[in-house]
């Protein structure tokens, strides 16, 4: 099962697809959340979550103070849940702290192509049979949208070829928890 780990809507179950989504685990999802914490990438943060499945990396970002959430995915299954995963959150946030949350049924690179705005925040968890190219077409078209300080964090396999970033991003560092490899990127300085 599924929960939230931190902020407002600690321990709060969310509800799962019957199939086609593999949610990140609560280790993993804690240790990403440790890191940016660390950083103060979380609070007044506007978090994009693409390939959202269940929600749970963008919404874990809501109660603990992230100013906006956008999930994106194209299967309907996902995008009920993440919706109703979304009012959970909402209800079980404090009185007049009620989180914007906006769950978007589209293709990543749709969505990409004609989103507006500027994002602090972004998680990147594709199927592990998502290729590297375009893997690649989604974290370049993700550049130009991106403010200045922001993270980038793309979930593989550990057992799949290492990110390439593209012009624009640079790798700031690779952390491996069993089967799962999560790549911390940020805009290229030289950018």
């Amino acid at each position: 099962m599924t929960r939230i780990i931190g902020g407002f809507a600690g321990s709060l179950a969310l509800r799962s697809p019957t199939a086609g989504t593999r949610p990140t685990t609560d280790r993993v999802r804690e240790a990403v959340f440790g890191a940016l914490d660390a950083q103060d990438a979380v609070r007044g943060a506007r978090v994009l979550d693409l390939y959202s499945g269940t929600g749970a990396l963008g919404l874990e970002a809501a109660p603990r103070g992230a100013a906006a959430v956008t999930l994106v995915d194209r299967v309907h299954g996902a995008v009920r849940v993440g919706k109703e995963n979304a009012a959970l959150v909402r209800r079980a946030a404090p009185r007049g702290a009620v989180p914007e949350i906006v769950v978007t049924s589209s293709p990543v690179q749709t969505f990409l192509g004609g989103s507006l705005g500027e994002w602090d925040l972004v998680f990147l968890d594709p199927p592990y049979e998502l290729g590297p190219v375009e893997l690649g077409h989604n974290l370049a078209a993700l550049v130009p949208r991106l403010s200045t300080e922001a993270v980038v964090v793309v979930e593989r396999s550990a057992r799949d070829a290492p990110v390439e970033p593209p012009e624009g991003l640079e790798l700031v560092r690779r952390r491996d928890y069993g089967e799962t490899a999560i790549y911390y990127l940020a805009p290229s300085q030289s950018a």
